[in-house]
């Protein structure tokens, strides 16, 4: 396992062009799941676990894993299978999500696999646990599902959607009349995070759940009108079926109609290649999960004036 994640500076290059890295594995030897490959840090066979008093009943222990102490959580028993048992012979996968890094603990790793994100489709309607899945996808003829982490890590650890006191009250003063805002995520978590940050500051929530259905609607609404007495700006996620955050910014700055709309990308990955892409594809702004106070300045300064 310790050459999985080799070269993952050179899989930077997919970004902006619809494309992604999944690294597959399983709970359980039963269903396949899939992760973004710039999520995942590091794999490796399951350490020694410590246990502690009062974990959170989805933690199965606390691994010491270079000089960091890191929370082990068991996927199988968050997405409400049984508890992966056998810890020796299973894998721990290091990820980064929302600035924080966590271990997840599955049966099985598999192999990374390129993909386009059109090929990732939405969950279909009335899935048996749709609402623990952002997507799904097919691969050697076997459906592949991407879980919505973020709906996990919530419920284990509670994000606070509160903006400061002092922050909120200087946010609210002098908002402008046009204060709509488009948020495109496929977590409906986070979805729901962003809306209650921003419409604390008195903005008005149109939400979509991909960058396709994103695009879709902004160019709805340039059809009934000019888009920029309608809409102050967009937040979007990055990772989405469909299409992904990048490209919707492509999509927008390449519509006569759309082209200077203020576009925030707001998502749970990280790193240095991230603010390189704001850039190629005309992102206004990056901000990584979740802070409301900085989303809510964010947002403020985006408004026009």
């Amino acid at each position: 396992m310790s050459g999985i994640l080799d070269s993952v500076n050179q899989r930077t290059q997919l970004v902006g062009q619809n494309r992604l890295e999944l690294l597959t594995f399983r709970l359980n030897r039963r269903q396949r799941y899939g992760i973004n490959v710039f999520k995942v840090k590091e794999v490796l066979q399951c350490p020694k676990l410590t246990t502690m008093p009062n974990l959170h009943p989805l933690v199965k222990g606390i691994a010491h894993i270079r000089g960091q102490t890191i929370s082990v959580i068991d996927m199988s028993l968050a997405t409400g299978g049984r508890p992966i048992d056998d810890l020796d012979n299973c894998f721990v996968i290091i990820s980064e999500f929302n600035r924080s890094i966590q271990g997840f603990l599955v049966s099985s790793v598999e192999r990374i696999i390129n993909m386009n994100w059109e090929s990732i489709l939405p969950p279909p309607k009335g899935a048996g646990k749709a609402n623990y899945l952002t997507a799904v996808t097919e691969i050697d003829n076997e459906l592949v599902e991407i879980l919505d982490v973020e709906k996990i890590l919530d419920e284990i650890s509670p994000v606070n959607t509160n903006i400061t006191g002092t922050v909120l009250e200087e946010l609210i003063e002098d908002m402008p009349d046009i204060k709509r805002v488009l948020v495109a995520d496929d977590s409906s978590v986070a979805r729901k995070q962003v809306q209650r940050a921003i419409e604390a500051i008195g903005c008005e929530c149109v939400l979509v759940k991909d960058g396709k259905e994103a695009i879709i609607k902004l160019r709805e609404m340039a059809q009934e009108g000019d888009i920029y007495k309608q809409l102050a700006l967009v937040i979007s996620d990055i990772e989405m079926p469909e299409m992904d955050g990048y490209t919707l910014t492509a999509e927008i700055r390449n519509d006569p109609k759309l082209k200077d709309l203020h576009v925030i990308l707001h998502t749970s990955l990280s790193g240095v290649f991230n603010q390189a892409m704001v850039e190629r594809v005309g992102a206004n702004a990056f901000i990584p999960k979740f802070n409301p106070d900085e989303l809510g300045a964010a947002v403020k300064a985006a408004m026009p004036k």
